[in-house]
């Protein structure tokens, strides 16, 4: 029988290489997946891809919107549904694509492909466009024999994500540019008719209201320390910046989002609507639960609450305890959840009720994103509003004290 040679991610992170005897690739694919490994490549001979001594995979190509990539993926599963080969199919998808980066990205795939790498090996070469959850859901496509299927349930996951990440973009940019646009009429007013009206009142020796007083000590601040000022933001915003790359600054500031005032229930749902539909398509690909919840660690690489959290819970689903049990320990994570993947263990239904919670959790940032809209917009007006009105006041009081001495 062949030897192979297998690269493989163990529960730690940590890559191991070895060789193997077997008369079928797909055997050994099984084999280390049951074992609670993320396969990363199994090449025939004893020197693979990922080899001891070899340079490692070749890195091209580079970031692609995840509507392109969700539009391949729907065009590469009805090819390959249709009975084109899927060298053929990449190839053309990659001649005729939209996005320049991806169609020299997926020539390169169809030459790897056609020099006998397998499908998720060939994208493997290409981190920056293709993640871990791209490369676990077609080597479970490939080895499950449903490439195609498994190829749709990408495009309808990614076009969900880019979906809920749409809704997020647009809710934030009118109330973002309205900031803005008011942010720079309260600088022009303090900093350039304030002063005007500054030198006026000193001339005339004015006695000024207390909001006067206010506004004009303002006013000076910022133009006689402005520089200083913006210094001290910019110097705030670099520090702020490594000391939440540092571990402990890292984690305190994660547990602040998660926990904040309004905003911190809101991106909660969309943590936990994203890992719980990524979860579901990867366990209905066939994805082993081991494997699904490494490449979930590797996704959320955003959130160290959450990171620590999925490798607690890899590491007690590894030792025999239950998906509920583990997601229950951490404290992480509304007894909601844990309950209902229990009734998912119970009932042998545990992708359908993750899928079922990951709607719940949509709904719910979809309402907060709607209530949003509608509320922040008068907020900034009425907020905004103020604000130039306690300056115009601070202005026209002092000259109606002004219009009554000149009328004496």
């Amino acid at each position: 029988m062949p030897k192979y040679t297998y690269t493989v991610r163990d529960e730690k992170g940590k890559t191991l290489r070895g060789t193997v005897t077997s008369d079928n690739r797909e055997k050994i694919i099984l084999a280390l997946q049951n074992k609670g490994y993320l396969v990363l490549d199994v090449q025939e001979g004893t020197g693979g891809l990922f080899a001891a001594g070899s340079k490692g995979p070749r890195k091209h190509g580079g970031k692609v919107p995840g509507h392109v990539l969700a539009f391949f993926a729907e065009q590469l599963s009805t090819l390959i549904a249709g009975g084109v080969p899927l060298v053929r199919a990449v190839s053309l998808l990659g001649e005729y694509a939209s996005n320049a980066t991806l169609g020299a990205v997926l020539a390169q795939v169809a030459k790897d492909v056609a020099g006998g790498q397998s499908l998720h090996e060939a994208l493997a070469n290409h981190p920056k466009t293709f993640n871990h959850i791209w490369l676990s859901l077609v080597q479970a496509g490939e080895v499950g024999g449903q490439l195609a299927d498994t190829l749709m349930q990408l495009s309808l996951y990614t076009k969900t994500q880019e979906g809920m990440k749409s809704k997020i973009i647009t809710a934030v940019t009118y109330p973002a540019i309205l900031g803005l646009g008011s942010m720079g009429v309260l600088i022009y007013f303090i900093l350039g008719i304030v002063p005007t009206f500054a030198q006026i009142f000193k001339d005339f020796n004015l006695e000024l209201p207390m909001i006067t007083v206010v506004v004009l000590n303002i006013s000076a601040l910022l133009i006689n320390n402005g520089i200083l000022i913006i210094a001290g933001m910019i110097f705030g915003f670099i520090a702020f910046r490594f000391y939440i790359k540092t571990t402990d600054g890292k984690k305190r500031w994660h547990s602040f989002l998660l926990t904040m005032p309004l905003f911190g229930n809101f991106l909660k749902n969309i943590y936990y609507d994203r890992m719980l539909s990524t979860l579901s398509t990867l366990l209905r690909s066939g994805v082993t639960i081991l494997n699904a919840i490494l490449v979930l660690e590797e996704a959320f690489d955003g959130n160290v609450i959450i990171q620590n959290a999925l490798k607690q819970i890899r590491a007690e689903v590894a030792s025999g305890r239950s998906i509920s049990d583990s997601f229950r320990d951490t404290g992480v994570f509304p007894g909601l959840m844990t309950e209902m993947m229990l009734m998912g263990e119970e009932s042998g239904k545990l992708p359908g009720i993750i899928a079922t919670l990951s709607k719940f959790y949509a709904d719910n940032v979809d309402q907060f994103i709607a209530r949003f809209s509608a509320v922040i917009d008068p907020i900034l007006i009425c907020g905004v509003g103020g604000l130039i009105g306690i300056i115009v006041a601070s202005i026209f009081l002092p000259i109606f004290k002004l219009s009554q001495i000149g009328g004496q």
